[in-house]
């Protein structure tokens, strides 16, 4: 069975990997436009913080040790399912008998002129190094980000503490929109200021001025604000423009069934480019996280092996841990019932409805997220444990201290 997977992220590597695990004979081909050996792109702040190559999780023998065949600098721009063929921009045609969609997802900036000369942005390890690059050079003293999402505010952090003078417009009225909310973002902002991030808040960005590279940005306001490097960072867009007239059925991304399947047969699609179910709503959305990507691979390369495995559902979560702001955002940001204490610049925020948690918000202390994950994921009645939620010493060993009598139903 020849195996073609298309992308080389998380959702790519844990396909190889575990079709390797059951399968000693399959042909894998992994395909990815970039030129590096496959890296997690949540470690790319750490690689250009510290200099260790952690970002290079599976290692640079990842081919060799799977048996693969491995082809960077390859963009695919085509499918073909009635012959079960990928074309490539180079024109060549690769059969498969099995095909794995993993194209993860690029920068996407509703912003006029985003795709002119002089816009970086941290999407890949490509242009995070594009990025760093200028501000190693010592040209860029100042920096302005569009955009203070997750990403938007880790490159705000890093480049702050890198010397330069920092920027960052949010076109909504707190960052980190689409996971926090108006109290744990106040934490947040007050953090960012502190370390000398010049947050705009209700601020939008129309138009990337200049004359051959873009050298400002026009404000709704009529306002232009210029810096030395413009970065954008307002959010991912699935790479799906190859299935075009494929017959695959897409909505923002690549729709597919509770096995990962797509509308195609013997083509599936895992990670920042599948559009699945939400593990708490059972709505079909594209949560573009690792660690749903790596989940999605593996329940992806488990069908292909014909084991019909059905996949659980995607979390809507993301973290940031990095330069001594941590913060983590799982689930709903509201329910039934919410349950919130605040210490100084430590907040926990806690959702219910029906008695289960749907979702919660951790920012200066995030130790107690991997419980309240589990019980979320678990739909666990957290009736004999609501008055310890907000405790600052809730932990796994109070749970297994009543988890049998209460009937409390554990992961770890």
């Amino acid at each position: 069975m020849k195996i073609v997977i298309v992308g080389a992220g998380p959702a790519g590597v844990t396909v190889a990997e575990t079709v390797r695990q059951y399968d000693d004979e399959a042909e894998i081909v992994l395909i990815t436009a970039e030129p590096y050996p496959p890296y997690a792109p949540p470690a790319i702040v750490d690689y250009f913080l510290t200099g260790q190559e952690t970002h290079l999780w599976k290692g640079m023998d990842l081919p060799e040790r799977l048996g693969l065949e491995w082809r960077p600098d390859t963009l695919v721009t085509e499918l073909r399912p009635e012959r079960k063929k990928i074309v490539t921009e180079a024109g060549d045609a690769i059969g498969y008998d099995k095909l794995v969609i993993a194209s993860g997802s690029r920068l996407y900036a509703p912003v006029e002129g985003s795709d002119r000369p002089g816009i970086c942005n941290f999407k890949s390890l490509t242009a995070a190094e594009e990025l760093l690059d200028e501000v190693k050079s010592e040209m860029a003293k100042s920096a302005l980000i569009v955009g203070a999402g997750f990403i938007g505010v880790e490159i705000a952090l890093l480049l702050a503490q890198m010397g330069l003078q920092v920027t960052q417009i949010e076109a909504l009225d707190r960052v980190m929109p689409r996971m926090l909310d108006a109290e744990s973002a106040e934490i947040a902002v007050e953090i960012l200021r502190d370390r000398g991030v010049d947050v705009r808040l209700n601020t939008t960005g129309v138009a990337f001025l200049g004359e051959e590279r873009a050298e400002s940005i026009e404000l709704e306001s009529g306002q232009t604000l210029t810096a030395d490097l413009l970065v954008a960072a307002t959010g991912v867009k699935p790479n799906i423009e190859f299935l075009e007239g494929s017959g695959v059925e897409t909505d923002w991304g690549v729709i597919v069934d509770d096995y990962l399947s797509t509308t195609i047969p013997d083509v599936y699609a895992a990670g920042d480019v599948a559009e699945a179910k939400d593990r708490i709503t059972g709505e079909r959305s594209v949560h573009a996280i690792f660690p749903n990507a790596v989940a999605q691979g593996q329940v992806a390369a488990y069908n292909v092996l014909g084991f019909e495995i059905a996949y659980e559902g995607a979390d809507s979560m993301n973290s940031l841990k990095h330069l001594g702001l941590p913060i983590l955002a799982v689930g709903a940001l509201e329910g039934d019932e919410v349950l919130r204490v605040r210490r100084g610049d430590v907040l926990r925020k806690v959702c219910l409805t029906d008695d289960q948690i749907v979702g919660f918000r951790l920012v200066g202390d995030v130790s107690a997220g991997g419980i309240l994950r589990s019980l979320m994921i678990r739909r666990s009645d957290i009736r004999p444990i609501k008055d310890k939620l907000l405790d600052p010493n809730f932990g796994m060993g109070y749970l297994y201290s009543v988890s049998e009598t209460a009937g409390l139903a554990i992961q770890t």
